[in-house]
């Protein structure tokens, strides 16, 4: 889902130029998708709750590679920009798979789960910008919505094989299976003995758990507005590398491979949490599983979180580029310190809300989908004028990578 996001703003030039529109124009697509991604990770998660992770899941995949297809025949601009709407709204994100993590693993357990999930993730956004490079350069616009429709269907047909992981859905199957060999007639699940299954008040209120928990609680609140202005800087600063860059000579495929430093980061913030992960998972085999409160989730984000604000002043002075004796790999040093901050921010957040609401936790995250989401679809918008309009000419880069910080 995040690698269709990414890799959509390399195609911007192509689709200014093929349907007649200005690139300002051109990047409607992708805004339109990431808030339209906000709303579907809110819509579709509760539902995951309700009828299960497996069904949700390839109903949501299926939709979006079906909308692939429309982008990808888009007779006019007006067409693409419906076909990534409904792309949007259709992705079920990462607020269900959180939801996996907490059916799969308990409490004490989820950190592995978590981390690798939200790795994957931020590596969708990183590896879109990296393939989208060659695609822009030597493929034709409709090639982009193509290879999204690949890497789609073959994750869709990995995830058949899947297994149902939500408990509820897991003891209507063995409570049918067991009436069905007369092993015990009388047994049922959970959901089988609700009439009617669901009715439309509990569709209303499914539907509107997840902007409840958003609004009302206030660890969902405040938590998914750290995650989503993070995640809002990471989209802005992005939209600088082909300037910066350019300052070196880069072409397409050098400023696809600049990306490269973000994706070390990620895999770096990644591996730091491994020994506070082993640690916390010694203290709970000693003590017991309330040994260490959900709160202690966030302790190793109170340590990275200040990289994003310095990798951004750096970011934003070594962007001066050659003319001022600067090389290439300094502003992607800074980079992977802002890749640093923005998976800490992710991964402590998420794993806070999966401890703390458990069985829910798919809704309460959703909230932290939705913020990420809603504001990188608004980033996509003024991203490009900042860089190109923010302070004097000369250091316009230089302002707006300051303004981010």
């Amino acid at each position: 889902m995040n690698f269709n996001t990414s890799v959509f703003p390399n195609a911007v030039p192509l689709i200014a130029e093929e349907y007649g529109v200005s690139q300002q124009a051109a990047r409607v697509g992708q805004m339109i998708f990431l808030v339209a991604y906000a709303f579907g990770c809110e819509l579709w998660a509760p539902w995951s709750e309700e009828f299960g992770r497996w069904p949700i899941l390839q109903v949501s995949l299926f939709l979006v590679n079906i909308w692939q297809i429309l982008a990808a025949l888009a007779p006019n601009f007006g067409s693409l920009v419906v076909a990534r709407f409904l792309g949007g709204l259709c992705s079920a994100g990462g607020s269900v798979t959180i939801g996996m993590v907490a059916d799969l693993f308990q409490p004490e357990e989820q950190q592995w789960g978590i981390a690798f999930v939200v790795l994957s993730s931020v590596a969708g956004t990183t590896v879109g910008p990296i393939v989208g490079g060659p695609i822009e350069k030597y493929l034709p616009l409709q090639w982009n919505f193509w290879i999204q429709l690949i890497f789609g269907a073959v994750v869709q047909a990995i995830h058949f094989f899947m297994p149902e992981s939500r408990s509820t859905i897991l003891m209507d199957k063995r409570a049918k299976h067991l009436r069905k060999t007369g092993e015990d007639t009388n047994v049922y699940g959970p959901d089988e003995v609700k009439k009617p299954r669901i009715s439309g008040h509990e569709v209303m209120i499914t539907w509107i758990r997840p902007f409840e928990m958003f609004v009302k609680e206030p660890i969902v609140l405040s938590l998914s507005l750290l995650s989503g202005f993070s995640d809002a800087l990471i989209f802005t600063f992005q939209e600088g590398f082909n300037p910066v860059y350019k300052q070196w000579g880069f072409g397409p495929n050098g400023v696809a491979l600049a990306f490269l430093p973000i994706l070390i980061g990620y895999i770096l913030a990644y591996v730091s949490y491994f020994p506070f992960i082993i640690k916390d998972k010694r203290i709970i085999a000693q003590k017991g599983p309330d040994a260490l409160p959900p709160e202690h989730r966030l302790y190793w984000l109170l340590y990275l979180a200040p990289l994003e604000t310095i990798g951004l002043f750096g970011f934003a002075w070594t962007s001066l580029g050659p003319e001022y004796g600067i090389p290439w790999i300094a502003p992607m040093i800074f980079s992977s310190c802002i890749a640093i901050a923005n998976y800490a921010i992710y991964m402590s957040t998420i794993d806070y809300m999966v401890a703390s609401y458990g069985v829910y936790s798919a809704s309460a995250s959703g909230g932290n989908g939705f913020a990420r989401d809603f504001l990188a679809g608004i980033a996509a918008l003024y991203a490009t004028p900042l860089y190109e309009n923010v302070g004097p000419q000369k250091y316009n880069l230089e302002y707006a990578s300051t303004i981010l910080a």
